[in-house]
């Protein structure tokens, strides 16, 4: 999964709001804020995997083959030879 997919994208710049005010505010540096950013990209990232992970559906086991299936050829009445 890319880190620069849109929904990705979305939910980083959600998550990085509160440190963009920060920012803004004054109480974070450059420097500060724009490593936050990128660990809040890394945040986003991590939550639509995990999500996706969570919604995505099971794909059915495949079917074992059932013991009374291989039974069924011995259960059959055996031939039996003539008499000679």
């Amino acid at each position: 999964m890319s880190p620069l997919r849109w929904d990705v994208l979305l939910v980083g710049f959600v998550l990085a709001l509160p440190v963009l005010a920060l920012g803004l505010r004054g109480d974070l540096t450059t420097e500060e804020m724009m490593n936050r950013v990128l660990w809040c990209l890394g945040a986003g990232w991590a939550v639509v995997a995990v999500v996706r992970l969570a919604t995505t559906p099971r794909t059915p086991a495949p079917q074992a083959k059932n013991a009374a299936s291989t039974s069924d050829d011995a259960a059959e009445p055996a031939e039996h030879s003539p008499a000679v």
